[in-house]
Formats: structure tokens, C-alpha cells, sequence
């Protein structure tokens, strides 16, 4: 297989990886046949999973435009993934010329394709960095350049939760990472569940297993348990509702009933 110029030479490129199949999903090119073949294997299970991801990426512009609505100028988006059309710094920065904005991940392919698409952005950067340690974030040179922690910030976690397994305590991230922000900072967070699926969980399970063969477990947490992440937290109307209710741009009824799967909210400090 020969290797594009825009994969890292530290990377295998025969190993599958979430953020690439992500990119498949989203009809990004920045994948290889390994990854596409395991999404195909996973959409064999949830042939709605592209529709998934489009309305987790329909949510993330929906939250951001608000929270530039409220003022908010600072947006910390961890477990980016790689870009594609509508990214953060692209929606924010609309709404609000020069809005700051640093991308998290620990994909090496999406920090370098990062770095090329905001090399000439001087309010954007990215971190290689991981969700689970929230320290080598918060001190990382990118974040301590562009964050002031001391006014709001905008915190996504856009469908990222779901790849922390329980036995890395992701709700102790979470609760670190909030700790260090400012009141009236935004945490704007979306989570795969088997509530909302338009068929049998155990016809999901299949895809499931899927993300599991690849090292990447895939946990699909009840609404009661997302909802822990925004304990500390006072919801914004709707609350935590599957993503197409989320301040709908467009009819909900006219949305794909893949979109409903897994749920969206935003919460906001005191």
C-alpha cells in the first residue's frame, strides 16, 4: 500500500483508525482501504451510521452559533477528529471574527491535516493530545497561548465520550477539564446509546463488536449515564435530547431516523 504525502510516517496505515472511519463516514478522504472496510463492516449492523455522524456535525454548528450568540469567544474542541466542511474554527469565526479555537486529538493523521488547514489562521491551532489525561491539555502551549481560562470557554465533546471505556473514568476528565474553566463556559457534548436506534440493539451490538475488533471499544451509554457528564452543569433548553431536537434549523420529523440515535445537550457553569 503506497503511503499518501498526508499520512505521518509514524502511523500504520494497515491498522484501522476511529478518526479515519470517521472521516469515511462523512465522505472525507482522508481514509484507507482498512478503515473503510471496517466501516462497511459496522454499517452492515447500523447502515444509518453516516446519518449519525452528519447530525452529531449538524449539532456541533447548531451549538457553536449559539454560544457565539451568548458571547462566548473561546471554543476548546477535544476529540476533533479530522477536518472536513463546517469545521469549529470555520463556524465560530463566521459568528465571530476571531473567535479562538484549539482542536484536541491523539490521531496523528487529524493533527497533521489540522496543522495544514489552519496554518494561515492565527486564532486556530491543534494539540496532539488525549482526552483522558486533561492536564496535558490545559498546559499545552497552544492552549496557554490562545484560551484565556480565565473568561468562558466553549468545551465540545462531540462524539468523543463514547470511545473512553469506564475503566478510564471519563467522568473524571470531564469534571477536570470543567474545573478548570471560567462561569458561563459551555460544555457541548454528544454520546452514542442504544436509546434511539430504529432497530433491535442486538442488530447493533453486531457493530459494536466491530470497533471492538479494532481496539477501539465503541460504549453505548444510557441517557441516565451521559447525562453524569453535566452533573456541576445547568442545561440549556431542550436539555439532553437525541441530536436532531437539539434547536432543529430544520423539521425534525423530515430528519433520517438514524439521526435520532444517541443523544446531544449543552450545558453552561454557574
Amino acid at each position: 500500500m503506497e503511503r499518501p504525502a498526508w499520512a505521518p510516517r509514524s502511523i500504520d496505515i494497515s491498522v484501522p483508525s476511529v478518526s479515519r472511519i470517521h472521516d469515511y463516514y462523512l465522505g472525507g478522504s482522508h481514509n484507507f482501504e482498512v478503515d473503510r472496510e471496517a466501516a462497511r463492516r459496522a454499517m452492515e449492523f447500523m447502515p444509518g451510521l453516516p446519518k449519525i455522524m452528519q447530525a452529531n456535525r449538524a449539532f456541533m454548528r447548531r451549538a457553536v452559533r449559539c454560544a457565539a450568540a451568548e458571547g462566548v469567544t473561546q471554543f476548546l474542541d477535544i476529540g476533533s477528529g479530522i477536518p472536513t466542511f463546517g469545521n469549529v474554527h470555520e463556524v465560530a469565526q463566521a459568528a465571530s471574527p476571531g473567535a479562538r479555537v484549539v482542536y484536541v486529538d491523539h490521531d496523528p493523521v487529524a493533527v497533521a491535516h489540522s496543522q495544514e488547514v489552519l496554518a494561515d489562521n492565527a486564532d486556530a491551532d491543534v494539540v496532539a493530545a488525549d482526552l483522558r489525561k486533561p492536564h496535558d491539555i490545559l498546559s499545552s502551549p497552544q492552549v496557554e497561548q490562545l484560551i484565556d481560562l480565565e473568561r468562558p470557554v466553549a468545551l465540545l465533546l462531540v462524539a468523543v465520550l463514547h470511545f473512553v471505556e469506564d475503566a478510564d473514568d471519563p467522568y473524571a476528565a470531564v469534571a477536570e477539564l470543567g474545573a478548570a474553566l471560567a462561569p458561563g463556559s459551555l460544555l457541548v457534548l454528544t454520546h452514542a446509546s442504544y436509546e434511539g436506534i430504529p432497530q433491535p440493539p442486538e442488530r447493533a451490538e453486531g457493530a459494536v463488536d466491530v470497533y471492538k475488533d479494532i481496539r477501539n471499544p465503541l460504549i453505548m451509554r444510557s441517557r441516565e449515564k451521559i447525562a453524569r457528564f453535566f452533573e456541576g452543569y445547568d442545561m440549556v433548553e431542550p436539555g439532553l435530547v437525541p441530536t436532531p431536537h437539539w434547536r432543529p434549523d430544520t423539521a425534525p420529523e423530515d430528519e433520517d431516523p438514524w439521526a435520532f440515535t444517541g443523544f446531544a445537550g449543552l450545558g453552561r457553569t454557574a
